[in-house]
């Protein structure tokens, strides 16, 4: 394997972030986070911080797409709610800083979070006690917009994961916006050392849809980060009357990306007017 110019930890199909090549090498050039890498590279000096809230956690799952409105929050509400039923202890943290809905999913909305002295507590869903953390919930107004650059956003984004009393979880769940910028790169690199469990793809079935799913599974690569597998919501519409199933989209697009990069395909998900009641 080569060696990048000038480090020993920065090779050629690693991110050198924690380095001193840290958006200098030369991999580093076409990355969204490069100019950030540059700022802020090096070790982190709230690392251990946040390690040790992250080490209490069995399992942390990110819930990615490059697609916008492709129902990554749905899809990480009903899988928190399903794990929970199932007794485990299941945190959600909404880190869609510019268009938080986590807290209407798992109905926190509107309630206050308090700062203890072990840090935040993260609000408790009457959906089977479901933790949530969500910059939703820390304004003054739900609708009140978020107009910050990058910096500040990782600077939450960090607070959220190091800040949050989660306590001890069996599972905690990101959920993130599209694309593959700020936000991502910060989750994935706060969360490296504790080894996280990896990303579960959204995808619905258009090709428009599918071409931009082909990015973030690029980035998933080249971060390192392990693809559990991909889910293609929206697939299909159930009749609520006679429970027929029609594809009102193309259908197949997520199973077939699935085979290209050699991940599992973890199934659909129709439009059920079951599921939207529930969420």
């Amino acid at each position: 394997m080569e060696k990048t110019e000038g480090s020993e930890s920065a090779t050629a199909t690693g991110c050198p972030s924690e380095t001193e090549l840290a958006g200098k090498a030369r991999m580093c050039e076409g990355c969204p986070g490069q100019a950030l890498c540059r700022q802020q590279g090096g070790r982190d000096p709230d690392q251990e911080v946040l390690d040790t809230r992250m080490k209490a956690i069995k399992h942390k799952i990110l819930i990615l797409s490059g697609k916008g409105g492709v129902g990554k929050s749905s899809v990480a509400a009903c899988l928190s709610m399903a794990l929970a039923e199932l007794s485990q202890k299941v945190g959600v943290v909404d880190l869609d800083i510019c268009g938080p809905s986590i807290p209407k999913l798992l109905a926190v909305e509107g309630r206050e979070v308090i700062n203890s002295q072990w840090g935040w507590k993260p609000l408790i869903s009457p959906h089977h006690d479901v933790k949530v953390m969500s910059v939703g919930s820390l304004l003054e107004q739900s609708d009140n917009a978020v107009i910050w650059r990058g910096p500040r956003k990782t600077a939450l984004i960090k607070r959220f994961l190091k800040d949050t009393y989660w306590g001890r979880l069996d599972v905690l769940i990101c959920d993130t916006p599209p694309g593959t910028s700020d936000e991502h790169l910060t989750v994935v690199k706060a969360m490296k050392s504790t080894n996280p469990d990896g990303a579960v793809i959204v995808t619905t079935p258009q090709e428009v849809a599918i071409a931009t799913i082909r990015k973030e599974l690029n980035f998933c690569r080249k971060m390192g980060v392990r693809v559990i597998g991909i889910v293609e919501n929206m697939s299909g519409y159930v009749c609520p009357c006679c429970q027929e199933r029609t594809d009102i989209f193309s259908s197949g697009a997520g199973e077939r990306l699935a085979i290209e990069y050699s991940v599992p395909f973890l199934g659909r998900i129709p439009i059920d007017q079951v599921c939207i009641c529930v969420t």
